[in-house]
């Protein structure tokens, strides 16, 4: 079953959808310290969106680096945020320290210097 954990849904087979295979082989290629978003991952492939990326992410990406795939504004995902936050800093991803008038002071990914286009550069 591969990626999967038992929690998750599959295809009748027993595999995984072939998009959420392809959408999770561009999560382990995204090299540590690096992010792609949501819908940098859709464009790569050439088919979906950000939605279904997410969806695929949500439903699979349990044991592919989930925390390297994100929002194009670089906030953290909802209650992931300190699991997300410990990859990042083991990982030396950029990352924006959050202002005084931040809820709860969780920084932000610097999606500038952070967001990988794919190549192997």
């Amino acid at each position: 079953m591969g990626r999967m954990s038992m929690e998750e849904p599959v295809g009748e087979t027993g595999e995984l959808p072939e998009y959420a295979e392809r959408v999770l082989d561009v999560a382990d290629a995204i090299p540590p310290g690096r992010v792609m978003t949501y819908g940098d991952v859709a464009e790569w492939l050439g088919e979906g969106g950000p939605r279904q990326v997410g969806r695929v992410m949500a439903l699979y990406g349990g044991t592919a680096p989930w925390w390297r795939v994100v929002r194009a504004d670089g906030t953290l995902l909802p209650g992931h945020e300190l699991r997300a936050l410990g990859h990042y800093r083991e990982e030396g991803t950029p990352l924006r320290e959050a202002g005084p008038a931040a809820e709860g002071h969780v920084p932000r990914i610097d999606m500038r210097r952070a967001r990988w286009d794919g190549s192997h550069t």
